[in-house]
């Protein structure tokens, strides 16, 4: 189907409309491919990018074909180089604040690709200037931020997407139409995490050397929001993950890939409880950084036709136990989840990777599949970037993401009080039986920022 803007609108009047009727989901978006080809100048929108290393970089490749990369901000020459040498003629920033004083009229959308604790700023700069935002996950650093992201895009009517691509996968959608088509039975409880290690905690006590700022980094830009510290090379580049003040995890990095095909198919919503549990770790000492391995239950109370479920997530030197119907030869899930109903199990690994089966293998040969009822995507970015064209919806917008995100926010939180099962309140944002635990809903930002 043809998503070309009419001629009567100019690039401009156009971007504008899309983010002012964010409605609709798009159902079959146009190829990438064909529309790097095709895209009249029209239809080109212009993007900038904050954060735009590593993760970074592959989002600015992805979204660039067919569109105008405007500017690029990054606060590290070194890591951010080769996307500065790709694209010369955007405009370059180490300050994303400079970058909309300056070029807020000739943008239209945001990459926001920085470590975790400056997203919501960045996001937030974006979209309080009316600009579509593409926001790495997790969303933000804490569920304040998340609530203030969400209720922002809503207020612009901007089109968002959070960076968890498996939501645009083959796979997730699969598992969606086998759960509705009632594969497994009534869902009672989930066992998913991830086995990759973020954490701090060996590096610990080298935080006492002292060691200068790199000529190539910011390190005041960097830090941004994060309250005053020392400059360590055990933060930076790829480390920051594994350090509270600036990462939240590997439960943040992960959930909102591991969990998004349960958080979908059931509608899962918010935990009603949450307690966590970590080995070798004491978070009065060892509390700047996160544990090596830890398990975090999650509890969700029934909803509509479903009962209530457990939700365990397990990370780095925890393992997801091995599922009961798993065959004895066959591999067990690392990254992914196992998925018990009262009918069966279904185990599926995370990015839509994996893909979907139900176990024992004999019981999956034995399933009639379902008709596909959903509609599919050609890619997650594009999913963003024909929304914003459509004037549409993208399927990980903020209002979606953003309760994902969520999840692993409270499990961080967790963290701080390990052992105590904490009870969430979300509509009003506190926990009702832990005062302490409220203190990190929203930690306090440095002074000069705020969103």
């Amino acid at each position: 189907m043809s998503m070309r803007t009419p001629s009567r609108l100019t690039r401009r009047q156009f971007t504008a409309t899309a983010g002012a009727a964010v409605a609709a989901f798009t159902i079959v978006p146009r190829c990438a491919a064909a529309r790097s080809a095709e895209t009249p100048p029209s239809e080109k929108l212009n993007i900038a990018g904050i954060g735009v290393g590593g993760m970074g970089a592959g989002d600015i490749n992805n979204v660039a074909p067919g569109n105008n990369i405007v500017a690029l901000c990054d606060v590290d020459q070194n890591r951010s180089g080769g996307t500065f040498q790709k694209f010369p003629d955007a405009k370059p920033y180490r300050d994303f604040r400079k970058m909309f004083d300056e070029q807020e009229k000739n943008i239209d959308a945001v990459v926001v690709a920085t470590p975790d604790h400056t997203h919501a700023v960045a996001a937030m700069a974006a979209i309080k200037r009316g600009k579509h935002v593409y926001c790495e996950k997790p969303l933000a650093h804490s569920v304040y931020e998340v609530r203030q992201l969400m209720k922002a895009a809503a207020e612009h009517r901007v089109v968002t997407q959070l960076g968890n691509q498996g939501h645009s996968s083959e796979s997730i959608r699969v598992f969606c139409e086998w759960i509705w088509d009632g594969a497994i039975g009534k869902v009672h409880t989930i066992h998913a995490g991830c086995r990759a290690v973020n954490s701090g905690v060996d590096a610990l006590p080298r935080l006492k050397e002292q060691h200068d700022v790199p000529t190539h980094l910011d390190w005041d830009l960097w830090l941004g929001p994060a309250l005053d510290r020392p400059y360590h090379p055990a933060y930076l580049p790829g480390a920051w993950r594994g350090w509270v003040p600036f990462g939240n995890g590997t439960i943040g990095d992960w959930i909102c890939h591991v969990v998004d095909p349960v958080f979908w198919a059931l509608d899962l919503g918010a935990p009603k409880t949450i307690l966590a549990e970590a080995q070798n770790y004491d978070p009065k000492t060892q509390g700047d950084a996160y544990p090596k391995g830890d398990k975090v239950t999650f509890e969700f109370p029934a909803k509509g036709e479903r009962g209530p479920i457990t939700l365990c997530w397990y990370s780095g030197t925890e393992p997801i136990p091995r599922a009961e119907a798993l065959e004895a030869d066959r591999k067990p899930v690392e990254t992914g989840a196992y998925v018990l109903g009262d009918q069966g199990t279904i185990m599926y690994g995370s990015h839509g990777a994996g893909g979907v089966r139900i176990i024992p293998e004999a019981k999956m040969k034995e399933y009639k599949l379902p008709e596909k009822t959903l509609p599919r995507t050609r890619g997650h970015h594009q999913d963003w970037l024909e929304a914003i064209r459509s004037g549409g919806k993208a399927g990980s917008d903020f209002a979606y993401g953003g309760p994902l995100t969520e999840i692993a926010m409270l499990g961080v939180i967790g963290f701080k009080l390990l052992g105590t099962k904490l009870e969430w309140d979300a509509a009003q944002m506190r926990f009702t039986n832990c005062d302490e635990a409220n203190q990190y809903v929203n930690p306090p930002y440095r002074s000069g920022w705020s969103l």
